[in-house]
């Protein structure tokens, strides 16, 4: 390749990066398209994240954290974001989907706000249909990924446009439940994580 194309590339990626920022994996490396597990920074209440019911059903599916801290749970994919980067940026609305080969509930794994829940009150994080475009059918489908101090991250669900039924701007936190299912949900206190990256293998072999 001509050298000085090269060096414009390696400048507009940089230029990029400080522009918007890169989410890093927890070996200090640019997160791109790929697959990642989200581990929890604060240790000894759980694990990574992975898939489950609600209320000791199978179905459907709502986005909760491993109980064993040893168990990284299901990677997640992110996608769709607006930017036109190769990374995945900072702060800027994205999907999210775990990333197994199949369900037992034969559903779309895309993380999504669900309706909301008048027994716990809360809003909870499920699985759901691919998001299509920007719309506000997909509003409750995009998330934003945020530096929280020096070697964490959060995530924030702050939706653009979104009707009067939806929920308002709020940091992604975890809720136990009563069956001490620690589920993912809207909180004022954020669920802090860092991310690691997944072989090709360990995705391949992930069902649920």
């Amino acid at each position: 390749m001509n050298p000085t194309l090269c060096l414009v590339l390696a400048l507009t990626a940089v230029l990029a990066t400080n522009a918007y920022g890169a989410v890093l994996d927890i070996d200090g490396n640019i997160i791109f398209r790929g697959s990642y597990y989200v581990l929890p920074v604060i240790r000894g209440r759980g694990g990574g994240l992975t898939l489950s019911g609600r209320g000791g059903e199978l179905c459907p599916l709502d986005i909760v954290q491993e109980s064993q801290e040893l168990d990284e749970g299901n990677p997640v994919k992110f996608s769709n974001w607006r930017p036109r980067v190769a990374f995945v940026p900072e702060s800027q609305d994205l999907n999210i989907q775990t990333d197994v080969e199949a369900t037992i509930c034969f559903q779309s794994t895309y993380w999504r706000v669900g309706e909301f829940d008048e027994e716990r009150k809360q809003y909870f994080i499920v699985a759901g249909l691919k998001p299509e475009g920007f719309g506000q059918d997909s509003s409750k489908s995009f998330f934003k990924i945020e530096k929280s101090g020096d070697d964490a991250y959060k995530f924030v669900f702050c939706p653009s446009t979104c009707d009067s039924g939806c929920p308002k701007c709020s940091d992604v936190g975890i809720f136990e439940d009563e069956l001490g299912v620690r589920r993912l949900a809207l909180s004022d206190e954020p669920f802090l994580v860092m991310f690691k990256k997944a072989n090709v293998t360990e995705v391949s072999s992930k069902t649920m």
